[in-house]
């Protein structure tokens, strides 16, 4: 930090080095710089903030040498020295797999599934919660909280179990019964909203600005918590070999994941981490909550709220905070924003299970369908090297395929009523 920078933080009763490498919150929209801290608007132009950092030189060697969790990558992140002897969840360094039969069933040449179902709580989130974990402490929160459409809510519920801190978390009513169990197993403050998702924010934006003493990860140190999202770019190419994919797949949601993913392959380019080359970055949306595939299909910039009707409820933002930077991400790589419907995930889901033995959840068939759809349109080239990430595991979405799945016959026990059902796997 700079000695400004720890004078603030002194004056803030925060101890020196709380926020790593960390020096400031900057406006993404005009560059207006302000103190770290429980804020996420600009007091210039109420633009959206996010960290800026004074990096030292970080070697590959360094990070190697580091856990395999998240804070290997410590020295990128806007977390204290000395996070690892602290309590947390210790997500992260989840595997890379080569999905060869995937490919192969897609028509792509060389394709990688990031699977982040094997985190803590079984989704990704436990990336982005552990960074804001890590912010409230410093900041004194006596409260951890969030609105959510299920994920976010099982990784702070469990996170906060294991901090020692008062957990809750707000979700829409109609959320899936397993999301509602995976949350309320680790707090007895889950709190069901009348409303979408967005209401469910805008409630928690309400709250935060009265209570004291709340962080809520996803409202007031929402810059601390998108941060964690960088550690899938980092994971990513340090799994390939300290080199970036020429073309990744993301489910759009908030949006935060796709451009913090992005904005770890330009800081580890600008590091010296990989060497500079063109990627392409693709979102992934359900047709029943598409406005950020509409405004780039629309080759507009705005974002048009919906209504969400889908059954990726994970994905149903229909007002995503991060959607403007989604578009620019995609345009500026060359990359696109594509949609596809419920059977079309619900497919995207099977094929997955059927041809790598990967169960994901309803966004995750999102980014499976999606991929199929750009390879069938062009957009996506076949040849190149393609990532796409798994972000949760399918045992929280059931519902969505228990319908479609099933016994394949049910046959009396004995040898010739299986003969009679004619299994075969031919």
């Amino acid at each position: 930090m700079s000695a400004g920078v720890v004078e603030q933080a002194g004056q803030a009763g925060l101890r020196e080095g709380a926020f790593g490498n960390a020096v400031a919150l900057a406006c993404r929209e005009c560059g207006a710089r302000t103190d770290l801290g429980p804020s996420y608007a600009c007091p210039e132009c109420f633009g959206p903030l996010e960290v800026a950092y004074s990096y030292p030189a970080v070697t590959r060697a360094e990070i190697e040498a580091g856990p395999r969790n998240i804070w290997r990558y410590k020295a990128l992140l806007p977390v204290p020295a000395d996070i690892e002897a602290r309590p947390n969840t210790e997500p992260g360094f989840t595997r890379l797999l080569g999905a060869s039969h995937l490919g192969a069933e897609l028509g792509i040449a060389e394709l990688w599934v990031k699977d982040d179902s094997t985190n803590p709580t079984n989704s990704f989130k436990d990336r982005v919660v552990a960074c804001a974990l890590s912010a409230a402490r410093e900041l004194g929160s006596k409260v951890f909280a969030c609105p959510s459409t299920g994920n976010l809510a099982n990784a702070v519920a469990a996170a906060g179990a294991r901090a020692g801190i008062k957990t809750v978390v707000f979700i829409p009513a109609n959320l899936e019964q397993p999301k509602q169990v995976n949350s309320a197993i680790f707090t007895d403050n889950l709190v069901a909203v009348d409303g979408n998702y967005d209401d469910v924010n805008k409630l928690a934006q309400e709250i935060a600005a009265e209570e004291d003493g709340w962080a809520f990860v996803n409202v007031n140190v929402r810059p601390f918590y998108a941060e964690g999202s960088k550690t899938l770019g980092f994971e990513i190419a340090e799994q390939l070999g300290w080199r970036l994919p020429d073309q990744i797949v993301i489910p759009v949601a908030s949006g935060s994941q796709l451009t913090k993913v992005d904005k770890a392959f330009k800081e580890l380019i600008e590091l010296g981490l990989v060497e500079e080359k063109p990627y392409r970055v693709f979102g992934a949306q359900a047709t029943g909550c598409n406005p950020v595939a509409t405004a780039f299909k629309a080759g507009v910039d705005a974002i048009r709220p919906v209504k969400p009707d889908t059954i990726a409820k994970s994905l149903a933002i229909g007002n995503p905070a991060d959607g403007i930077y989604v578009l620019d991400a995609a345009r500026r790589t060359g990359g696109a924003v594509e949609e596809v419907s419920d059977d079309e995930i619900r497919a995207g889901i099977v094929l997955l299970a059927r041809t790598e033995g990967i169960f994901t959840e309803t966004a995750g068939g999102t980014t499976v369908a999606v991929t199929k759809k750009l390879v069938e349109t062009g957009l996506l080239d076949p040849e190149r090297e393609t990532v796409i990430i798994n972000t949760g595991h399918g045992l929280k979405t059931l519902d969505a395929v228990s319908g479609s799945v099933g016994p394949a016959a049910t046959i009396a026990p004995s040898y010739d009523a299986f003969l009679a059902a004619g299994i075969s796997p031919a």
